[in-house]
């Protein structure tokens, strides 16, 4: 029977492995899960960094502004 989530492999040195294990147990989850929930924060870290950047950028473009009735009618 196959799993609908892929299941990746991540191997960590002695002291990471134990900090994130400890972690885990004073959160009362699983290492995996305590992994997973760090992953997805570092993902969203991740994307309003390079959001941001997108966004500094544009501010940097000159552009014509419309007032809000301009655009929504």
């Amino acid at each position: 029977m196959s799993n609908k989530n892929p299941r990746i492999n991540v191997t960590f040195d002695a002291s990471i492995a134990g900090a994130i294990s400890e972690l885990a147990h004073q959160e009362h989850k699983s290492v995996s899960s305590l992994v997973r929930e760090l992953t997805m924060e570092a993902l969203e870290k991740r994307e309003d960094f390079l959001l941001s950047d997108i966004a500094s950028k544009r501010e940097l473009t000159p552009t014509k502004m419309y007032s809000h009735e301009e655009a929504w009618h």
